[in-house]
């Protein structure tokens, strides 16, 4: 769902945590190398995110933090600041085209343009979290 965070509303920041877990400790960023991506160029969207972004002229673009449990996908429309948490288990992650990335999550997604070597290593950080947060099977043990 998303949520209009421009303002301090300790509501709305209960829910997000409660969601995709709490800030990400000092040393687990250092660890990660960084728990934020690089600037992300929106190239497509779902319809209700391309209503908040039709809304003004400027470039539309977003960026997804790190979290413990998922991640927060964050972009901006008419000075408002708006976010959508996505736990790992609803985070989907399809490479289209070679310079092209579409993160999922129910009936929301963003298709971000992927041109420099950074944004391909943060997807790739990005894949093995999610990997990491999967189930263990008895069959794996």
């Amino acid at each position: 769902m998303l949520h209009n965070v421009s303002y301090n509303n300790p509501k709305i920041e209960r829910a997000i945590s409660s969601e995709v877990g709490a800030i990400l400790s000092l040393k687990e960023r250092w660890k990660l190398k960084g728990s934020g991506s690089p600037k992300l160029l929106i190239t497509a969207c779902s319809i209700q995110i391309h209503n908040l972004l039709v809304l003004d002229n400027n470039i539309n673009s977003c960026n997804i933090e790190l979290r413990k449990n998922g991640v927060i996908l964050r972009f901006r429309s008419l000075l408002e600041t708006y976010a959508l948490p996505i736990p790992y288990y609803k985070l989907v992650i399809y490479k289209g085209k070679a310079q092209e990335y579409s993160i999922h999550r129910d009936n929301y997604f963003i298709k971000v343009k992927a041109d420099h070597k950074k944004i391909h290593k943060f997807f790739e950080k990005l894949a093995q979290l999610k990997t990491d947060q999967g189930f263990e099977y008895i069959d794996d043990l």
